[in-house]
């Protein structure tokens, strides 16, 4: 029989859990069924569907890459000021989106680099550059502190016993502390492409939030809702939780297989 305090804990859990679903829910109620089909197979949804896939792919791998050796050296190695690092990676967790976008758009635009970078012919605001790389530091901080909790659980003295064995700090990292970390390594690629499709602010100040150019799905829901096009903007949520509800269920069960 379950005591009054599991059973406490459990209803809360059912009761928020529901109210989250219903609160989500209730959006896939607003359009018409004519005025969402109109609204998936528009020119302007295509592709802003295609754009948020494809910056969001290419923005998690950058990510990961990164976020591996980061998380590493966070969790193993000792260097100066590696304390003062650890706070200024994890600051962007602390502060709005909107900050960063607006800190990317002073540094790449006119007022930082902007100016010496167009003489050379790169630009890198107001464009699908600008949202990965508005994207790619939204999502890096999450990813690096979810892969650093996981090798600080990884015990270093199976690294120990490998070196011992003879083998190079590399071939260690590669054949023992990444399967060791699986499940740390798909719970930060979780995060990352999560927080890649649903980034909102930086991308709409350093990709300029331009009609069909730099138009994500999270940027046309915004656009949309501002110019009174409800059946768009609600349509562009739809797919905003869609997508992340697959890529979300996928990994996590890739996960789980993963524990077999």
């Amino acid at each position: 029989m379950r005591s009054k305090f599991e059973l406490s804990f459990i209803g809360l859990t059912i009761f928020v859990t529901i109210l989250f679903f219903v609160v989500i829910g209730s959006m896939f109620l607003i359009p018409t069924f004519k005025g969402f089909i109109n609204a998936l197979f528009s020119e302007e949804m295509v592709f802003a569907i295609s754009l948020t896939l494809t910056t969001s792919i290419v923005s998690a791998i950058l990510v990961m890459l990164c976020c591996i050796p980061m998380a590493y050296t966070l969790s193993r190695y000792q260097f100066p000021l590696k304390g003062f690092f650890n706070i200024i990676i994890d600051l962007p967790m602390a502060f709005p989106e909107i900050v960063i976008g607006i800190a990317l758009l002073m540094f790449l635009g006119s007022n930082g680099i902007g100016s010496y970078l167009d003489s050379m012919g790169i630009s890198l605001v107001f464009n699908s550059t600008g949202i990965i790389i508005a994207q790619f530091f939204v999502a890096l901080p999450y990813a690096v502190r979810t892969l650093y909790s996981t090798f600080n659980y990884i015990d270093p003295r199976y690294e120990f016993v490998s070196r011992s064995l003879g083998y190079s700090e590399v071939a260690t990292f590669i054949n023992v502390t990444l399967p060791m970390s699986k499940n740390g390594l798909f719970a930060s690629s979780i995060i990352t492409v999560a927080r890649c499709i649903g980034t909102f602010a930086s991308v709409l100040f350093v990709g300029g939030g331009i009609l069909m150019k730099t138009e994500t799905l999270a940027v046309s829901m915004y656009l949309n809702l501002s110019t009174g096009d409800i059946d768009m903007a609600i349509t562009a949520g739809i797919l905003l939780v869609i997508i992340s509800f697959i890529t979300i269920a996928v990994m996590e069960r890739y996960a789980k297989e993963s524990n077999l």
